[in-house]
Order: C-alpha cells, then sequence, then structure tokens
C-alpha cells in the first residue's frame, strides 16, 4: 500500500514540476501586440533597476536618484525619461502644450536632453515656443557645478538665425547672426555685452 502511495504522489509531482516548467518557458517567450494603451510603462534590468519610463503627464515620475524618488514636482508634459546604470536620472524627451484659461498657449513644445553623471542638462535640443518662451535650437552647458550656457545655435524671438559662444560666465562674447531681412553679421563683446567689434555688410552711402 505504500509503495503504492509513493508512486501515485511521485506521479502526481513529476507532473506538476512538467507543468511549472512548461508554464514558465511559455511565459518567457516574447509576446506581440497589434497596439496597446498604457498611461506608464517601465522598463528595467534583471535586477530591477530602472531604465526607461515612458508615462503621460499624470504618471510621469518626480526625479530619481540611485531607485529613489524624491516628492513630484509639476512636470508639464508627457514623454520619455532615461536612467544610467545606478537607477538615476540622466536625460530624456518630453513634449506637450495647450491653451490656458485665457486662451494663451503654455508648455508648448518638445524638448531632447542629456544630463552629466548626477547633475543637469548638458546638452538640449529644444523647440518652445508659446506665451512666456521662445528656445528653438541646440544649448550645450558646461559639465561643472556653474552650469553655463556656453554654446546656442537656433534662432530668436525676432526671427534672427543665431550662433552664439559664451565664456565660463554664460556671457556671450561672440555672436554670429542673420536677421530676418538677411541682414549678417559678426559680433565680438566684452564682458559686460558691450559689442567691442563687429563685421558685416558694409553700410551704402546716403
Amino acid at each position: 500500500m505504500l509503495t503504492k502511495l509513493l508512486a501515485v504522489y511521485s506521479s502526481v509531482l513529476t507532473t506538476a514540476l512538467v507543468a511549472f516548467t512548461f508554464a514558465g518557458s511559455v511565459a518567457a517567450k516574447p509576446q506581440s501586440f497589434d497596439e496597446i494603451d498604457v498611461h506608464r510603462l517601465n522598463v528595467r534590468e534583471s535586477d530591477g533597476t530602472l531604465r526607461l519610463v515612458i508615462s503621460n503627464h499624470a504618471k510621469l515620475p518626480g526625479v530619481i536618484e540611485r531607485g529613489k524618488e524624491h516628492p513630484r514636482v509639476d512636470r508639464p508634459y508627457a514623454g520619455m525619461l532615461f536612467y544610467n546604470d545606478e537607477g538615476t536620472e540622466n536625460g530624456g524627451l518630453v513634449f506637450g502644450g495647450h491653451r490656458n484659461a485665457q486662451g494663451e498657449v503654455v508648455d508648448s513644445g518638445a524638448g531632447l536632453m542629456f544630463d552629466r553623471y548626477a547633475g543637469s542638462q548638458i546638452v538640449q535640443l529644444a523647440g518652445v515656443h508659446d506665451a512666456a518662451n521662445h528656445i528653438v535650437g541646440l544649448i550645450v552647458s558646461d559639465t561643472d557645478d556653474k552650469r553655463s550656457r556656453r554654446v546656442f545655435v537656433g534662432h530668436d524671438k525676432e526671427g534672427a538665425a543665431r550662433v552664439a559662444l559664451m565664456d565660463g560666465g554664460g556671457r556671450p562674447r561672440i555672436v554670429m547672426q542673420v536677421t530676418a531681412d538677411g541682414t549678417p553679421s559678426l559680433a565680438f563683446l566684452d564682458s559686460s555685452g558691450k559689442v567691442v567689434n563687429q563685421l558685416g555688410p558694409e553700410r551704402k552711402e546716403q
């Protein structure tokens, strides 16, 4: 009798192990979807380290450092956030835009940002144009704690296409631009912002 019971127990246990193994192998297979709706998607390493978040506005997380999320501040956009090998935010691609109660366009545009290690953005590609801001171009900043802007390539509110090179204090020292009417110029500035030399087309005598 005991032998029969052991045989039955062994058979049941073997069947269960086979079923569990089969179920595990099925679950591990990549799944294919034609369409999926989500509010937020987290991509993690096998050890659980967060590497990427794709989210709507409401579910976008606060700043995360080494896997710990700081109190959430309002980020008026949706998008994706990048995280380094330690689970610390180090860039992102974000976008947004709407009209407020007064009919003004606010928080409109998109930006691709790359952060230095344990710091703020050092490269930004921005297209922001609304009632309060106009940032259209490429911005390169210092990698030290001062975070001064050093290079800007883009255009301003008046429609001038501009390349500006700044010193360590973020002050423009060389500005090359072409205005909306086609006037080109190359200006050299001192630390106070005063133009000390400028190259441009010769003025026609009146």
